[in-house]
């Protein structure tokens, strides 16, 4: 789940603040043997989230099934603002919550403070997620700190009474052929609309670049010593070239930052006709285009196969009722809730057994002309050939990326001017 509002200079700031704070504080927090409110012990768990997980009827449905319980969900608009507070209250010792959120690009620098998170292994949930989903959430000591959530294996949404309107064809099989299953045949795509219509092909340059991004294995940071290479990989800038020539030289992009108020808005005025979709944005779009007739979903994805985002459940040391937040974060991650999570907003299931699920693969959504999502999504998981290598800088070094990618977007400055400023802002980093 990428989710984020950039928040431009807070974001490289708390990267580099957070470790030197939290190497001040207590290794230890002694709350993470509590085991108050067992029984039939009132008990208050707080639950952190952002933007949408799907949660909002279930958190009603286990209120329901253990009475004892009041859950209290926080949900932060954006992931940027999620982590802001996270690292904040991770670094003062007090105030997360009893289960925190946290998004699968910022996990990476959360992985160095892992004892400042339980210990959520055990063998009732051995083997239940995807090999990669557990083994980004499991630290060196073997120690598993967060229950996946959902995965983002991306398709690509169109309004298919904007391609109408262009004279494209408008069944999902047909153009999912006229998109290809490359960049070059995507923006080519594009082109054909844009001479035929005045509305911009997709969203951002920021948000393409994601999807590029997510599918190269080497990217910021090498394996092994976790050496920042961004600004001297040559695979980065040909991204930042490809996708500033596409979204700004051949006119294709909105100019919308993804998360923006002007973006949220252009869902109610025709604001672009395609954008790069993982399964949680299904209930994003859902939500920002209510009313809108004509979206759907088209089974390929330039480049093959791509997953932007997914999330985990932790249990801070911090909490005071840690074997019940815990049973609560297994339980919301279990398979029968990931395919009800997935009903509601899109979020696509990382649980093994949820995805070998014959009511996963009957799941249509109705704001998307009936869209089989729940096989379009199974089949564009299985096109994900690439796990990109995300170290303790990827997020800070993403960010200063998307910054360099807006600059461009909002003409502040050239190509190459912003490319200079991401070069410096990644040596800031240190």
């Amino acid at each position: 789940m990428t989710r984020a509002k950039r928040m431009h200079a807070l974001a490289a700031v708390t990267a580099v603040s957070v470790v030197v704070t939290l190497s001040a504080c207590a290794s230890d927090d002694s709350a993470s043997g509590s085991t108050s409110g067992s029984g039939n012990e009132k008990v208050e768990l707080t639950l952190a989230t952002f933007n949408q997980f799907g949660y909002d009827d279930l958190i009603t449905e286990y209120q329901k099934l253990h009475p004892n319980i009041t859950i209290k969900h926080k949900k932060a608009a954006t992931s940027n603002e999620a982590r802001d507070n996270l690292n904040t209250r991770l670094a003062a010792g007090s105030g997360l919550s009893d289960i925190e959120a946290i998004e699968v690009d910022w996990l990476p620098e959360l992985m160095q403070y892992s004892s400042k998170f339980n210990d959520l292994g055990s063998a009732e949930v051995k083997d239940r997620w995807l090999d990669w989903k557990a083994a980004a959430a499991t630290d060196q000591k073997g120690r598993l700190i967060g229950y996946g959530t959902d995965s983002g294996p991306e398709a690509i949404c169109y309004r298919s009474d904007l391609f109408k309107k262009a004279g494209l064809p408008t069944d999902r099989e047909k153009v999912a052929a006229l998109l290809g299953d490359s960049w070059d045949s995507y923006f080519a795509a594009g082109k054909k609309f844009k001479a035929a219509s005045k509305v911009p092909w997709f969203d951002s340059i920021g948000a393409t670049y994601q999807g590029m991004v997510n599918q190269v294995e080497t990217t910021y940071e090498n394996k092994g010593d976790n050496a920042v290479i961004a600004t001297t990989n040559p695979e980065v800038r040909r991204l930042y070239d490809t996708v500033v020539k596409a979204g700004i030289d051949d006119g294709l992009s909105a100019h919308l930052q993804q998360w923006s108020d002007d973006w949220v808005a252009s869902f109610q005025k025709d604001g672009f006709a395609t954008m790069l979709c993982p399964g949680w944005m299904l209930g994003v779009i859902e939500g920002n285009a209510k009313g809108v007739k004509g979206w759907d979903v088209a089974n390929t994805f330039p480049g093959g196969g791509g997953n932007w985002g997914g999330s985990y459940l932790t249990v801070p040391t911090q909490s005071k009722h840690p074997k019940e937040a815990e049973a609560l974060a297994a339980w919301l991650t279990a398979p029968e809730q990931q395919i009800k999570a997935f009903k509601a907003v899109g979020a696509f299931p990382s649980q093994q057994a949820a995805l070998t699920s014959p009511e996963l693969a009957s799941v249509k959504n109705p704001f998307f002309a009936d869209a089989p999502t729940g096989t379009i999504f199974a089949e564009r998981a299985k096109a994900v050939t690439v796990t990109p290598y995300k170290g303790p800088k990827y997020f800070p070094v993403n960010d200063a990326m998307q910054q360099a990618l807006t600059r461009v977007e909002d003409k502040s400055m050239t190509p190459e001017k912003s490319w200079e400023r991401f070069v410096a802002d990644v040596k800031a980093l240190g």
